[in-house]
């Protein structure tokens, strides 16, 4: 009887999990299909799956166009620099939180706690207000430091969680031999902990490869514009790009996608070991 039962409730966790992969799936194969119709047959009922017109010309149009081939590389650009200096800072930031007692510890990580339930919707006009008055408007660095803002606490957060499960063992073996702190941090500390930077890496990139309403209002030109301000200029006044839409969001969606097939097992690992003090 136990064991029928058991049998029920694992074929009934099976088909909750095929129902919610199909509703988070449905999305996001529709976004594919229609990428390769035209317009016309986008809004069509009953809808068409397979279109006899079947193209390649939404694509071919993005990758001609240099506006658009332009708002690809920003992103990339500006993602890169946001993953790397959030990177560095939040290593040396998170050793100190890890390794040192200092006055104002404890009101700093307040801090830093505070700024992640800030919604950034609040701190748009500021923030505009900012950019403007240090002449950083319509510029990389305007989009790069304001992400900053918000990929920062993170990965102070995680990072010194993943660094606190670290013997200070290590630390002294290396000043021991005649190493330097930073020769500890650097050669043993962040070498051991590459599945939890992996995890910031790739948390940091999805929100500032994401980011939609600060891309919008610190830039003014289209050749400063990122992907998905990109997406939205296609949405004309008389007439809407559907098909080139869906196809920027899968060539969009396509860097954030392998990131996760090469890295899943550090993401995973990383989002769980820090979680935890020795």
């Amino acid at each position: 009887m136990i064991g029928k039962k058991k049998i029920w409730v694992q074929a009934l966790i099976v088909v909750l999990l095929i129902i919610g992969a199909v509703w988070a799936g449905f999305p996001v194969v529709w976004m594919i299909l229609n990428s390769f119709k035209p317009n016309a047959e986008i809004f069509a009922w009953p809808p068409v799956w397979i279109s006899e017109s079947f193209s390649f010309h939404a694509y071919k149009e993005i990758f001609t166009n240099p506006e658009q081939v332009r708002f690809f590389m920003n992103s990339y650009l500006i993602t890169g620099v946001v993953v790397i200096l959030t990177l560095l800072i939040g290593i040396l930031a998170s050793y100190a939180f890890s390794r040192f007692d200092f006055a104002g510890k404890n009101v700093i990580n307040t801090i830093i706690v505070s700024v992640q339930a800030v919604p950034p919707i609040t701190l748009l006009i500021p923030y505009l207000s900012l950019v403007v008055t240090i002449k950083l408007y319509n510029t990389y660095w305007a989009l790069i430091l304001t992400y900053m803002v918000f990929t920062l606490p993170y990965a102070v957060l995680m990072t010194t969680g993943y660094f606190n499960t670290l013997p200070r063992e290590l630390d002294e073996a290396v000043m021991i031999d005649g190493g330097s702190r930073l020769r500890a941090l650097w050669n043993v500390l962040v070498p051991t902990s590459i599945p939890g930077l992996v995890s910031v890496g790739m948390y940091t990139f999805m929100q500032a490869y994401n980011e939609y309403l600060f891309a919008l209002a610190l830039t003014k030109t289209n050749d400063m514009r990122t992907v998905p301000v990109g997406i939205n200029l296609l949405m004309g006044q008389h007439a809407y790009e559907w098909n080139q839409m869906m196809a920027m969001s899968v060539l969009g969606s396509l860097p954030i996608l392998l990131l996760f097939l090469f890295f899943q097992k550090y993401f995973i690992a990383g989002m769980t070991a820090g979680s935890v003090k020795n």
